[in-house]
């Protein structure tokens, strides 16, 4: 993988459900796609509590994320009244690049709707675009 740091690098696409494996279990199939480890279905009889899974193309890059949310809107696409929900998760280096893309961002027009970059752990803005959708931008 290039690790050129003149752009963000597209780390997958998250997508919001109330049911994540029910989700994420479409779109593997849909797509040949496989669960990252640690992301598989549980045995059988055991209770399925994933709330956020990854699958990853056959060489383990990242493809779609699912995130299990408690209520969501279904979108009425093409009809504005409630649009697509997805958002985009990019990562770059480090800190200083994703100072760095953040201010660059800005300048085409983003615009800041949440500030994490202070937590040690994984530091993130998120952003909206200007159509107004969202996206992370986060240290990988």
């Amino acid at each position: 993988m290039d690790e050129d740091s003149s752009f963000p690098w597209l780390l997958h696409t998250a997508i919001d459900t109330t049911d994540a494996r029910g989700l994420a279990e479409f779109y593997r199939e849909l797509l040949g796609l496989r669960y990252r480890t640690g992301d598989e279905p549980p045995a059988d009889g055991e209770v399925d509590d994933a709330d956020w899974l990854v699958l990853v193309d056959g060489d383990g890059n990242r493809k779609l994320a699912f995130q299990q949310v408690p209520v969501l809107t279904p979108t009425t696409w093409p009809a504005h009244d409630v649009p697509m929900q997805m958002h985009l998760d990019l990562s770059v280096a480090d800190v200083a690049d994703l100072e760095r893309h953040r201010t660059r961002a800005e300048s085409l027009g983003a615009r800041l709707v949440l500030d994490r970059s202070d937590d040690d752990g994984e530091p993130l803005y998120v952003l909206a675009d200007p159509s107004g959708h969202p996206f992370c931008l986060l240290v990988r």
